[in-house]
């Protein structure tokens, strides 16, 4: 999946900038954005401030660690399987 240019602190800033009354067409215009890319960000991070941003990366590669490892359990257990010789 390809990054954003964007960093988490920087998409908070421009929601918080947006909800304090600028238009959003005139915050997508200064930081080079689509109104769309830009309500995807407010859908994601709105709310949220920087602790919490780092929080949730943190929880995602945790997340992906512990699906790893319970595909190379299942892995390992369908091995077992063939090689004792039971469908």
């Amino acid at each position: 999946m390809r990054q954003s240019r964007f960093t988490e602190a920087q998409i908070i800033g421009m929601i918080k900038v947006q909800e304090a009354g600028m238009p959003t067409a005139e915050v997508c215009r200064r930081h080079g954005l689509s109104p769309a890319s830009f309500y995807k960000f407010k859908a994601k991070y709105g709310g949220m401030n920087a602790s919490e941003t780092h929080r949730l990366k943190s929880l995602g590669d945790e997340n992906a660690k512990l699906k790893r490892l319970l595909a190379d359990t299942m892995l390992d257990n369908v091995v077992l399987k063939y090689l004792l010789g039971k469908p």
